[in-house]
């Protein structure tokens, strides 16, 4: 690609990344994405990405597929299967991404998309390997009932760790003050996800005397 279109790609996808941040993916308009990357061509997004859909997956697929390899290399680092060694591994990466400006526009547009959350197992082809595979074994060690209860709860905390993470993200891009450094946010957001994995099954609970 010559070096202006490349350059021109990259305004666009920059761009776009704060656009659908601040005001959603679904609120803004392609022409100001194009305006705001500089471009008199009202078809240059059309060009390089084809659609707000292919832009959108642009962001998506440049910044997964290196978190899922840091996801990778933390997993192998804790050598651990236990459920606060594996969540470690699934949000280090993203926590990471909370000192860049891009990588906190990236947390505030993946924490748009929760409706598609529930489908991580539907079509996994759409879903990096790692993660991928933690959330497997994380549905696997979830004191729930049946695989829709532990469904449930691997959707419970996906959606719990994406909406904490986009929230600092916003917080921090404000200016607002933050409660608590980043070690001490990522070991209590660890703490609470966990808490969503191994909580005991209600029915469990109903079925023990009290003593």
């Amino acid at each position: 690609m010559p070096r202006d279109a490349t350059e021109t790609r990259s305004r666009l996808i920059a761009e776009a990344e704060r656009l659908f941040a601040d005001q959603g993916i679904w609120r803004v308009r392609v022409q100001d994405i194009v305006a705001a990357a500089g471009q008199r061509n009202s078809s240059a997004l059309s060009y390089h990405f084809g659609s707000r859909q292919g832009v959108l997956d642009a962001i998506l697929r440049d910044h997964g597929e290196p978190i899922d390899q840091e996801r990778g290399q933390v997993w192998a680092e804790e050598g651990d299967d236990g459920t606060p060694a594996l969540i470690e591994a699934l949000i280090r990466p993203l926590t990471r991404r909370l000192s860049t400006s891009s990588g906190r526009c990236y947390l505030r547009i993946v924490a748009q998309l929760s409706a598609e959350f529930a489908r991580w197992d539907l079509d996994p082809t759409h879903v990096p390997a790692n993660l991928n595979a933690i959330l497997r074994l994380l549905r696997g060690r979830a004191l729930a009932g049946d695989k829709a209860q532990r469904d449930e709860r691997v959707l419970a905390m996906i959606q719990l760790m994406t909406a904490s993470l986009a929230e600092r993200a916003r917080r921090i891009e404000a200016g607002d003050p933050l409660d608590t450094d980043e070690d001490v946010y990522a070991a209590n957001l660890v703490d609470m996800l966990t808490g969503i994995i191994e909580a005991p099954a209600r029915a469990a609970l109903v079925a023990t005397p009290v003593r």
